[in-house]
């Protein structure tokens, strides 16, 4: 008995070592890949407080600087309109991840509650559309908007935002998850469907909803193509294509320090709100994609 419990224990350390090296080994591939993605935003942050003559003096890339310098972000503010592009940025995101919510929650709720002919084929109709690649859709709106003469306008930035497949998707399914029991009692007691959306959807479902409205920030701020095609007006910038103008016509395309702080400058935004968010952000997408 004492030979059994003394092979027991033995094998009951074995396991345990071997757990133990499992998680180091888990955990030092895990930090490695951390310093792996993390360095870029450090090597642009170091970038942007080191001087342009000390920048240019290093024939080896150093990995600090003893004499940082806040320069660099007051030349991005003065060297080109940085804060205009900040502010037409803020509206062009506000305003279409605003108007998306409303558009996707009625779309969303209609699929997911509202009974009407043709229901199924007109969604699975609706998610064929994300098989469309974008550079057509890019194309067909780009000579809408042209058409409509809407070039370098806030409008035409705005308009071709304000919808998604993927987000009306991701809510409907969201939405179905609530009982129908709920439904039918409200019913039962005269409330509208817009005030049953308004008064029961919404709270039940608001983390996916503060989900797609945050990826939808991200969306907007990081947007490119579009806004590069659709306007030709400095007026009309957004800081994705104000990034180009910046190397092209502000500190010119030697002057990597001053490009990095303006980077930085745009970048943080971002990094805060995911930071101050993510936990809502995993648990909205996971609530979102499970069912029952």
């Amino acid at each position: 008995m004492e030979k059994d419990t003394t092979q027991f224990t033995k094998s009951e350390h074995t396991a345990a070592r071997r757990h133990s090296l499992g998680n180091i080994l888990v955990y030092l591939l895990l930090t490695i890949w951390a310093l792996v993605v993390l360095f870029p935003f450090y090597w642009m942050l170091l970038t942007s407080v080191k001087s342009y003559s000390s920048y240019n003096a290093e024939h080896i890339p150093t990995f600090f600087t003893l004499t940082p310098t806040l320069q660099n972000y007051a030349d991005a503010f003065t060297a080109v309109p940085l804060g205009k592009y900040l502010l037409n940025t803020l509206i062009f995101t506000v305003a279409t991840t605003a108007i998306m919510m409303v558009v996707i929650t009625l779309s969303a709720f209609a699929f997911a509650r509202l009974e009407f002919r043709g229901k199924n084929l007109a969604f699975t109709l609706f998610l064929s559309l994300m098989m469309i690649p974008n550079e057509l859709v890019i194309i067909t709106n780009f000579v809408t908007i042209t058409n409509l003469d809407m070039r370098n306008t806030f409008l035409g930035l705005i308009l071709p935002s304000v919808t998604s497949v993927f987000y009306i998707y991701l809510l409907k399914e969201n939405f179905e998850q609530v009982p129908d029991e709920l439904y039918r009692a409200a019913k039962v007691d005269g409330t509208s469907d817009l005030k049953y959306l308004c008064k029961v959807m919404i709270p039940i479902c608001k983390p996916t909803m503060v989900t797609i409205a945050i990826l939808k920030v991200i969306e907007c701020w990081n947007s490119y193509i579009w806004p590069r095609l659709i306007t030709d007006d400095q007026n009309y910038y957004l800081v994705s294509n104000g990034i180009q103008e910046i190397r092209e016509n502000g500190f010119g395309r030697e002057n990597v320090p001053a490009m990095m702080a303006a980077v930085v400058v745009i970048s943080l935004p971002l990094i805060i709100l995911f930071l101050l968010f993510r936990n809502k952000i995993m648990s909205g997408v996971s609530r979102g994609g499970t069912k029952g």
